[in-house]
């Protein structure tokens, strides 16, 4: 049983990848990965298993010389097929539909497309609508290059002729199936951490376990809030910072990830910003952590993880992040709380049963208040965690949320 991962990034920024292929190479499956390097993800990496390669080409920044690269990542990926000859491909970036739509005629592949990031509309008009940047220009959209209309058509195609297609939202599913005409093999699975995260946090009620943590560190008295992933003005805003200087002086801000391509120093805008208002000290950066395990660490000695959407995104995507975020249920195998923004889909799947407590993202008062409610209630503020941690426990776990999935693989593995 050999599967093939494939995709045109590092696959080690993508959690999802990691805990679908070690349930695989636990039950015998041989895994093999084959990516690139990414902007600001080149130094994540997979934890290592017996059972389970990656092989990455080295990152190609945009230009002539990326074109040249990707067909030469495509004539890679046909060497390899033939040469390991794996019964399925795990393609799981829309970059990559072209090369994987064209593996799917070689005999005895099946392909699984996992779409983690729905792309945009490839025939987009130019408007603004009245919509300004940050810095106060018009927004304007252009017509896709014919690279990515490209993409778009190969993506329906492979779409109709994979076996199984995995979205993390409900409403992509509909979107997908709507957009490319594939219908009984699309399934929708969370974007939820593996049940071994979540028993690794187990704490005593009463927090010794992280309150010695934190006195291991000679910061026992420090209140922080949490956030991982991207880091750019959508998930994290300046309000947050302007938030902390509303709150006590042992509040603690602590951010691990990286920039993405559009989002080039915006880390600096953040401490920038903390200088200015007096609070350099409460805004910490880890960086890029290598290894997932040492991000959940990090993110056990917090109280309140941090899972902001803009209210009023046009972003297909943002629209659509409840289940399809980790963030949240990253925070809840954790033991943390939870501050979320206050939309309908997330107000119902974390707010409403006790998990966490919403907020304005764009009003920094809005943040401060919630905050200052959840280092005013340590107790409550564990126990939201503590609930949280059992839902991910009994059924918010990636080994339930891939369990159709597996079957469906093991079953084709089979005949």
């Amino acid at each position: 049983m050999k599967i093939l991962y494939l995709q045109y990034t590092n696959p080690a920024g993508y959690p999802p990848l990691e805990h679908s292929s070690r349930i695989l190479a636990d039950q015998g499956w041989r895994v093999l990965f084959l990516g690139t390097g990414a902007q600001g993800t080149s130094t994540l990496e997979f934890p290592p298993h017996p059972r389970i390669r990656v092989r990455r080409l080295k990152f190609c920044p945009a230009g002539w010389r990326q074109k040249l690269h990707y067909f030469y990542f495509g004539f890679w990926a046909l060497g390899w097929v033939l040469c390991w000859r794996p019964g399925w491909l795990y393609a799981s970036d829309p970059l990559v539909c072209p090369v994987a739509w064209a593996l799917s005629f070689v005999p005895g592949l099946r392909v699984l497309y996992h779409e983690h990031d729905s792309p945009e509309d490839g025939d987009r008009r130019t408007e603004d609508g009245g919509r300004r940047t940050e810095d106060g220009a018009p927004v304007v959209r252009r017509r896709a290059s014919a690279f990515v209309r490209f993409t778009l058509w190969a993506r329906r195609k492979l779409a109709r002729r994979a076996a199984l297609c995995v979205l993390p939202n409900e409403r992509r599913v509909r979107s997908f199936q709507a957009q490319t005409g594939a219908s009984e093999s699309v399934r929708c699975v969370w974007n939820c951490p593996g049940r071994e995260e979540a028993q690794a946090a187990e704490r005593m009620e009463d927090g010794s376990e992280k309150m010695e943590a934190g006195k291991q560190k000679g910061e026992e008295r420090k209140f922080v809030v949490f956030y991982h992933g991207s880091i750019v003005p959508a998930r994290l805003p300046l309000t947050v910072i302007d938030a902390l200087a509303l709150l006590p002086e042992r509040a603690v801000l602590r951010v691990a990830g990286y920039e993405t391509i559009g989002s080039r120093g915006y880390v600096e805008r953040l401490r920038a910003r903390a200088t200015q208002l007096g609070r350099a000290a409460n805004f910490e950066y880890l960086g890029a952590l290598p290894a997932r395990a040492d991000l959940l660490r990090h993110c056990r000695a917090a109280q309140v993880g941090l899972a902001l959407m803009p209210m009023d995104s046009r972003d297909p995507n943002e629209q659509s992040m409840a289940g399809a975020s980790n963030k949240p249920f990253d925070y809840l195998a954790c033991g943390l709380a939870l501050l979320v923004s206050d939309l309908p889909d997330w107000k119902g799947m974390f707010v409403e049963p006790g998990y966490a407590r919403a907020c304005q993202p764009n009003d920094a008062d809005s943040i401060a208040a919630q905050l200052s409610w959840f280092l005013e209630h340590p107790a409550e503020t564990r126990d939201m965690g503590e609930r949280g941690r059992a839902r991910i426990l009994a059924d918010w776990n990636y080994e339930n949320q891939f369990a159709a999935v597996f079957h469906r693989l093991n079953e084709a593995a089979a005949k």
